[in-house]
């Protein structure tokens, strides 16, 4: 009995790669429940909290876009799926590095503006990672 493998025909994800993609979801939902707390109790300690995750998450962010535009070179050029993950992987970025910067702002100022933005981060963050993970398979049954 024989059975049949199949194959994408993509790149596969490099585990470097999968490792930078899949820490950039939880610092994102870290920033956001931060934003929550601080906009619920008016604790600054959880915009700093915020601050120092967003950090983290852009950093995760720049090394997995880094990955992407990798991926994106090597990729077919009949496959539309890595464009649409290095472009939702880039608006994520620009998102967060605009999230920093209200973040950077007085106290209360960054408020609720922050928080908007905690959320829109969250949602293509949760999509481009969704995106990279499922689109590049090595191969295996089906």
């Amino acid at each position: 009995m024989t059975s049949a493998v199949a194959r994408h025909s993509g790149t596969a994800l490099h585990p470097l790669h999968a490792f930078f993609l899949a820490g950039i979801v939880p610092l994102f939902i870290g920033v956001l429940l931060n934003d929550y707390a601080y906009w619920s109790s008016y604790e600054l300690q959880w915009k700093n909290f915020a601050s120092w995750m967003l950090v983290g998450a852009l950093v995760f962010n720049g090394l997995a876009l880094l990955g992407s535009i990798l991926s994106l070179v090597r990729a077919d050029k009949r496959m539309g799926k890595p464009v649409a993950y290095f472009l939702l992987l880039l608006a994520t970025f620009v998102l967060g590095l605009i999230n920093s910067f209200v973040h950077a702002k007085d106290v209360w100022a960054s408020m609720p503006t922050g928080l908007i933005l905690s959320v829109v981060t969250v949602i293509l963050a949760c999509i481009a990672t969704w995106i990279g993970l499922t689109s590049w398979r090595i191969g295996g049954a089906r």
